[in-house]
């Protein structure tokens, strides 16, 4: 269904060559130079030209919303119902990630993957695959079928709005009881024990946490997935909303669209993408590093070093959101930077090397 390329080599000697010209020390700007030299070599990527002044002009947040059958099993703070509350809250504008993207100009879309009870609200995209997976401790999540749907379906949204314009995408999520689906898949791909991917969530007791660990470990034990077999991972243990992540990743990759990912929920639809299409990882910009704990273990898997060490472990997409200057930040001194020839200022980084 995807195929992804990987990015070309032809771009990247020009491209530093620019970073490396700009009135500064080598390296001075540190992980921005790094984050400007990717950013311009995937936009360059369409047109098989090195693109002259890059820019992000229509950044789009994706945030997709899904219930999860294991939650009736005790693993969060929060009843299910929650979820529907949330994303009701996300239509109105109150959430934190309307906020910033509001404030930082991500153009926002809620879409209803599969709560618990559909909404007519016009103002979320409904791509439901049902009313919540199954409790993946006593049966699969999903099937297979569901897993390609949901696939179908991400990929028409992305190419609908890699057509109006379209040039940076970021995703988010909502789902009381996506941090267990997400701890499942990381322990699935990983090959390693629940005590080892299970996090404390939204704020858990240790008696819910200990009961967490039990049930993911309980379903690893109980599906036994090969840790290669990408799509079994997501109908085993998946959320809806994870899968229409990892498809709307993996569509992304494949137009040639950068992607900011977020915390521990969207890396661990990213680490199914990636053993989909392993090109999609020079795509992905990794945004923060969550408070969940098993999210630095993901970022080590990827080899990926975040923007943002800020602590957050509120999902929704808000970590990817507050990336968007940075970002802004890395192609205006690409673009707008005196160069030492046009500064006048003399080169003594190049004549001592």
């Amino acid at each position: 269904m995807f195929s992804v390329s990987p990015l070309s080599a032809q771009f990247e000697s020009d491209i530093l060559t620019i970073i490396n010209s700009k009135t500064k020390p080598l390296g001075a700007l540190g992980q921005l130079e790094d984050l400007a030299k990717q950013l311009v070599n995937v936009k360059s990527q369409s047109n098989g030209v090195l693109v002259t002044n890059p820019t992000i002009s229509h950044p789009h947040m994706l945030v997709f919303a899904g219930d999860h059958g294991i939650a009736e099993y005790g693993v969060s703070i929060a009843p299910s119902a929650v979820t529907g509350q949330m994303v009701a809250n996300f239509a109105s504008g109150g959430a934190a990630i309307n906020v910033f993207s509001r404030q930082l100009g991500w153009q926002l879309d809620v879409i209803d993957a599969g709560i618990l009870t559909a909404t007519d609200n016009d103002a979320i995209c409904n791509q439901r695959l049902g009313a919540g997976t199954k409790a993946f401790h006593l049966e699969s999540a999903m099937s297979l079928a569901d897993v390609k749907l949901g696939f179908s379906l991400a990929k028409k949204l992305v190419e609908e709005k890699h057509k109006n314009g379209c040039d940076l995408i970021a995703f988010g999520e909502m789902g009381i009881g996506n941090t267990s689906s997400a701890s499942a898949i990381m322990s699935a791909v990983m090959n390693i024990p629940a005590v080892e991917s299970v996090g404390k969530g939204t704020g858990i007791d240790q008696a819910t946490f200990i009961k967490k660990q039990q049930l993911i470990q309980q379903a690893l034990d109980f599906h036994q997935v090969p840790s290669n077999q990408a799509l079994e991972i997501l109908a085993a243990y998946g959320g809806f909303e994870i899968v229409q992540i990892c498809g709307a990743m993996l569509a992304a990759a494949e137009l040639n669209i950068p992607i900011v990912v977020d915390g521990f929920i969207c890396t661990a639809a990213a680490m199914i993408a990636k053993l989909i299409q392993p090109n999609v990882q020079d795509y992905f910009i990794f945004a923060h590093c969550s408070g969940e704990q098993g999210h630095e273990k993901m970022l080590q898997w990827f080899n990926a070093k975040p923007l943002l060490q800020l602590e957050l472990r509120l999902g929704e997409g808000t970590g990817a959101a507050l990336t968007l200057p940075l970002m802004q930040s890395a192609l205006a001194f690409y673009n707008d930077m005196a160069s030492f020839t046009q500064a006048n200022v003399e080169n003594v980084v190049s004549e001592k090397e």
